[in-house]
């Protein structure tokens, strides 16, 4: 038995996206997709006095607007300054900022990374590392890739001797959930409902923010406040 799930890098993702990976043996980072616009690949929200704002990294999009995530490259090398900045900003006063803060510092001002795949990476696995999640992080480019978007999913499932395959819900409409039948292997849709909430700065409470919103309020306490622990 192998639980596998395949989906593209994102900036310091919501806890849902680490759910995934902690339900998971193998956690394929699908960044031989093309890269989208004004999606996670590069931004994610966080919490603020004046609501809900977005952390983005810059990134080189003009004249290539069909380029896979794994290329594409930073356009501000200044960008992780300005976000740990406003981190500091916005959650110093958070119960367990003090706790993190180092760890943090450093992923943020010590990054040298061009491209938005291993940037995501970096962080990624440090934010794994602090839930305790122990999940393989590997690359769709690490294996073969094929034609066909339900295909293509199977074909690396296999390859990575997968027996189930876990989905984040919005794969349900274009998944054909037939072929993974006749390969016999199973496909299971995460529910991300549900999720209890916590302690939060600067109400009303929202659950669609980065993780580092649940680990700058409650700490060590995070796993109480997902599923999959």
């Amino acid at each position: 038995m192998k639980k596998v799930a395949i989906i593209q890098s994102n900036y310091i993702p919501w806890k849902g996206y680490f759910d995934i990976i902690k339900r998971v043996d193998e956690f394929i980072l699908y960044d031989d997709m093309q890269y989208t616009r004004r999606d996670w690949r590069n931004r994610n929200k966080i919490k603020t006095q004046r609501g809900l704002e977005w952390l983005t990294i810059p990134v080189e999009t003009k004249g290539n607007y069909l380029q896979a995530i794994k290329d594409t490259v930073i356009s501000d090398d200044h960008w992780n300054e300005k976000h740990w900045q406003s981190i500091i900003h916005n959650y110093s006063k958070a119960k367990n900022f003090g706790q993190y803060r180092d760890t943090f510092q450093r992923l943020y001002l010590d990054t040298r990374e061009r491209y938005l795949s291993a940037i995501n990476y970096r962080f990624l696995t440090a934010i794994c590392e602090i839930l305790g999640i122990r999940t393989k992080i590997s690359w769709s480019m690490d294996y073969q890739i094929v034609d066909g978007k339900t295909e293509r999913l199977i074909s690396l499932c296999k390859q990575a001797g997968a027996s189930d395959y876990i989905s984040g819900p919005a794969a349900q409409g274009y998944v054909d959930e037939e072929l993974f039948k006749k390969e016999n292997i199973k496909l299971t849709w995460m529910d991300y409902s549900g999720y209890p909430e916590y302690e939060q700065l600067y109400p009303p409470f929202e659950h669609g923010v980065s993780i580092i919103d649940l680990i700058f309020n409650v700490g060590d306490d995070a796993s109480k406040y997902m599923k999959n622990f």
